[in-house]
């Protein structure tokens, strides 16, 4: 049990890290499953911990851009003591281009999610796909720089609606392949539709929400239809996994946004191809399966 729990904070650290930098989460934990593994579980068990262990990161957001993303405001009344509730329009719009992006992944993913566990949640797929978002991310960037032009969308407020289903297409792509990162594929979208970087970012992080609520409560329903109820001690390493993940991702999506008011997303593309070539070498050396 002490063993799984130091396994389960390992994945929790490669969660919080791995999920906000564009650089594919679930492309990381399965890599790291390959050598890190849980023992005297159920059968299923990591396919489901992989996914929910993501909820602990979405809190994260939640509370960092709680301001940002929740549609009711108190004001006082003008006559007489007390307080009204009000709805935000902006942040109401905001929330249908959430939405409006999160279909399309929504409706391919129920559809199709057992076939995609099937056949690309492999350590081959995830190479080919970590060394190819990594290109496109430093073609994206390189063409950017030379072109020297204005992003045209430069706050979330000018996000339309046109754009939000455009990025949510690009999530689908990512929801298809592991090793895309879904941060990575909706800010390559973002990017080449004219979207700025840090707005790009705060975008997608506010995607993840409904898209890995519903994938954690997707994989939760089918782990207990097909297993039944989590054991204790399986529910305690998930819910270490989830706080380590939340508390993680704190950290580094404060750090993120930060660098990248500074910096273009080039070193993470370069980083993808290294591990990406890594995976190549480990899998043709027969270290992992």
């Amino acid at each position: 049990m002490f063993i799984n729990i130091l396994k389960a904070i390992i994945f929790g650290i490669v969660e919080g890290i791995t999920e906000w930098l564009p650089v594919s989460s679930t492309g990381h934990l399965i890599l790291v499953e390959s050598f890190v593994k849980f023992k005297d579980l159920s059968e299923g068990f990591f396919d489901m911990f992989d996914v929910v262990i993501q909820f602990g990161a979405i809190v994260a957001v939640i509370i960092l851009f709680f301001k940002n993303i929740w549609p009711i405001e108190c004001e006082k009344k003008k006559h007489g003591n007390g307080i009204k509730l009000k709805w935000n329009k902006n942040i109401l719009s905001l929330w249908g281009k959430i939405i409006v992006a999160c279909i399309p992944a929504a409706v391919i993913g129920l559809a199709f999610d057992d076939f995609f566990d099937a056949h690309f949640y492999n350590p081959t797929c995830i190479a080919i796909m970590l060394i190819l978002v990594g290109v496109i991310f430093i073609i994206v960037e390189t063409i950017h720089k030379k072109s020297n032009k204005d992003y045209r969308v430069n706050s979330i407020k000018e996000l339309t609606y046109k754009d939000a289903i455009i990025i949510g297409l690009f999530q689908v792509i990512a929801a298809m392949f592991p090793g895309t990162s879904r941060s990575g594929a909706t800010i390559i979208g973002a990017l080449l539709i004219g979207v700025e970087r840090g707005i790009a970012a705060e975008y997608t992080f506010y995607l993840a929400i409904p898209v890995m609520f519903g994938a954690s409560l997707l994989k939760i329903v089918k782990y207990v239809k097909d297993f039944g109820m989590m054991a204790s001690n399986e529910l305690i390493i998930l819910l270490v996994g989830m706080i380590v993940a939340f508390l993680v991702s704190m950290v580094v999506i404060k750090f993120f946004m930060g660098y990248i008011k500074k910096h273009d997303f080039k070193v993470f593309g370069y980083y993808r191809i290294a591990l990406g070539i890594l995976v190549i070498i480990l899998l043709l050396a027969g270290v992992i399966i």
